[in-house]
């Protein structure tokens, strides 16, 4: 495994059944550790990179099903890639990924803010699950407002220094404990930390920076993609603030059911039906199979349950190589109704029976265990 293909959970020191604060826990305090700031080793920045791109994954349960199911493949062939790191602070870190920050409200007040994330949901048929596609996705997302361009102040004014804080943002006070002095800051409640005050707020925006937009992507659906699978698109979230980046769309695929199949990973199962004497004298016999029909063998003598596995016509795999089968189970039927003709010629084929007629293999459960995995 090459070192950008660590395990995500052994990154962060966590086993694969840790909770989401387990794993919030571990980053943080990894995060405080490795952030090139911080940290004289030289593999810093790689080490940071790999450990935000960890926690990326296993802290959103669409990505983490998709990591623990199909590994560092089934990422990439879900769309998914890392988020570019900028080595801002640790408060800015904190603050694109928890909300929060690491050294007080000012300081995630005065930063730059990530975008939040947009998710959205496609539907598709099996057949083109198998082929792979391009759909348009519609969706809401903030962007950067047209009229301020993102400053939330009306056009041709300038924001003026906070009276309150003198432009500092912050206010620092010292108090008396146990431990000896011990020393506070906490953001301007008058500018929210800016150091600045927006005496003219945008029209269109209200202040904000931001306004709503009706927005269509073209995604690419990869050939092979599983029912509830999504497909991340960095960077065309919702807007961030302050010059922050903005979200990714979270995509969820959903995959139509087909009457003629049910999936079983990368292979298919189906029925076929034959008759009794079909079962009993063999022949040929067309299947429907994604690429259309196609014939099989029937052996003489086949049994109920018995199941035919027609190789690589399955779903294709995620990771392109290859595809699944198309395994079908023999559904024998056995006449409800008889006339008195039929009656007696089955009569005379009973009475003429021998045990080699009905020699016994394996039972039907047997068989029926076969169909899948």
């Amino acid at each position: 495994m090459s070192t950008t293909e660590r395990d995500y959970y052994e990154l962060l020191g966590v086993s694969r059944g840790a909770s989401e604060a387990e794993i919030k826990k571990a980053f943080r305090a990894l995060a405080r550790e490795l952030h090139p700031d911080v940290s004289d080793h030289p593999e810093a920045e790689e080490r940071f990179k790999q450990l935000v791109e960890a926690y990326e994954v296993l802290s959103k349960s669409e990505t983490r099903e998709l990591y623990d199911r199909f590994g560092h493949a089934g990422l990439r062939s879900g769309g998914y890639q890392p988020t570019g790191v900028d080595f801002g602070s640790l408060s800015d870190l904190f603050s694109a990924f928890f909300g929060d920050e690491m050294f007080g409200a000012a300081a995630q007040s005065r930063g730059r803010q990530r975008g939040a994330d947009i998710a959205a949901e496609v539907e598709i048929e099996l057949t083109e699950a198998a082929t792979g596609l391009k759909r348009e996705v519609a969706f809401e997302a903030e962007t950067v407002c047209h009229l301020c361009e993102g400053s939330g102040m009306e056009p041709g004014t300038e924001p003026t220094t906070c009276p309150t804080c003198k432009g500092q943002g912050m206010f620092q006070q010292v108090s008396q404990s146990i431990f000896g002095q011990v020393m506070r800051t906490q953001a301007c409640a008058t500018c929210g930390g800016a150091g600045k005050v927006i005496e003219h707020p945008c029209e269109n925006c209200k202040g904000s920076g931001r306004e709503m937009d009706e927005r269509t992507l073209e995604v690419e659906i990869p050939a092979g993609i599983h029912d509830r699978q999504p497909i991340r698109i960095s960077g065309e979230g919702h807007a961030g603030a302050r010059g922050g980046g903005a979200g990714d769309v979270y995509v969820l695929v959903r995959v139509r059911p087909d009457a003629r199949f049910v999936r079983e990973g990368d292979d298919l199962v189906s029925t076929l039906e034959l008759t009794m004497t079909q079962a009993a004298l063999g022949g040929r016999r067309t299947v429907a199979t994604l690429d259309g029909e196609t014939e099989v063998e029937i052996k003489p003598g086949s049994q109920p349950g018995t199941v035919l596995t027609l190789k690589g016509k399955g779903m294709p795999r995620l990771q392109g190589f290859g595809h699944g089968d198309l395994r079908l189970l023999l559904s024998v039927l056995v006449p409800r109704k008889l006339d008195e003709e039929q009656r007696k010629l089955l009569q005379q084929f009973e009475e003429g029976a021998t045990a080699v007629t009905y020699e016994h293999d394996e039972g039907v459960f047997k068989r029926l265990k076969g169909v899948f995995h």
